[in-house]
């Protein structure tokens, strides 16, 4: 099977699989924190479990690794990355704002990501050299290479001012619009070239790794905070840029407030 027709494959299961939060959205689910302090719903587990269910049908040879359902390895060169709600704060306060990410990786690297909004009724793909909203609108970055012209978003804010109070105050004053977020929209966005910076924090790889072929299919690009390739066991910072130019001002910076 090729890598197109997974793909296909996994836009079908992801779009089955929306119902589900849809389904529980607004309904005072009730919610329960993990070991990090984040919230999980009955929402989550029934919405991997229907994707791990699909995939496992179809490719039983494969390996998983899930944000609820831990990891099963196999001999396999291909793993699928699953974060059934990106967001679960956003979901449970009814904020229509939280994302479904699905990813193959081969061999460790990325061969597609899947971005699927289930509110907004919007799926961003992204392969190779190419991203689509809905499969019908191909996307691009802005293009801006100046950080003091860029649209900004800082995901994750009070972790950041938490862990570096002195570099969460520098990023308050950058570019030409900056707004707080959370989550997986925020990247969609910056591929669509509606935002051209996003600076995120604390994620794990469920979080990031469908994020890499939706930008990078866009144009754009997309490191940690030290500008290196995100894999499995990268540190949890990331960017989003629109343009390497932006990236490299943006990396330059953080390596100024130490």
């Amino acid at each position: 099977m090729t890598i197109n027709q997974m793909m296909q494959n996994a836009l079908d299961i992801t779009a089955r699989a929306s119902a589900i939060p849809r389904r529980y959205f607004r309904a005072s689910v009730e919610f329960e924190h993990k070991h990090d302090a984040s919230p999980v719903t009955i929402a989550d587990h029934e919405t991997e479990r229907f994707i791990r269910d699909e995939l496992q049908a179809r490719y039983p040879e494969h390996a998983i690794f899930g944000e609820e359902l831990g990891r099963e390895t196999t001999d396999s060169e291909y793993e699928w990355i699953i974060d059934p709600i990106d967001g679960t704060r956003s979901f449970v306060c009814g904020v229509p704002l939280y994302g479904m990410l699905l990813a193959l990786l081969q061999n460790g690297a990325p061969e597609f990501g899947i971005v699927r909004m289930p509110e907004l009724h919007e799926v961003y793909t992204g392969s190779g050299n190419r991203t689509t909203r809905n499969g019908t609108e191909v996307l691009r970055v802005s293009g801006i290479t100046r950080l003091s012209d860029a649209v900004v978003f800082l995901n994750e804010g009070e972790k950041i001012l938490a862990a570096s109070p002195r570099l969460f105050e520098r990023f308050c004053s950058i570019g030409r619009i900056r707004r707080l977020g959370y989550d997986c929209y925020p990247h969609a966005l910056l591929a669509d070239g509606r935002i051209d910076l996003v600076i995120d924090f604390d994620l794990k790889p469920y979080d990031y790794f469908a994020l890499i072929p939706v930008v990078e299919g866009a144009g754009g690009v997309i490191s940690d905070w030290q500008g290196n390739r995100l894999g499995l066991h990268s540190d949890g910072s990331v960017i989003s840029a629109a343009t390497p130019a932006l990236l490299d001002e943006t990396l330059e910076l953080i390596n100024a407030c130490g």
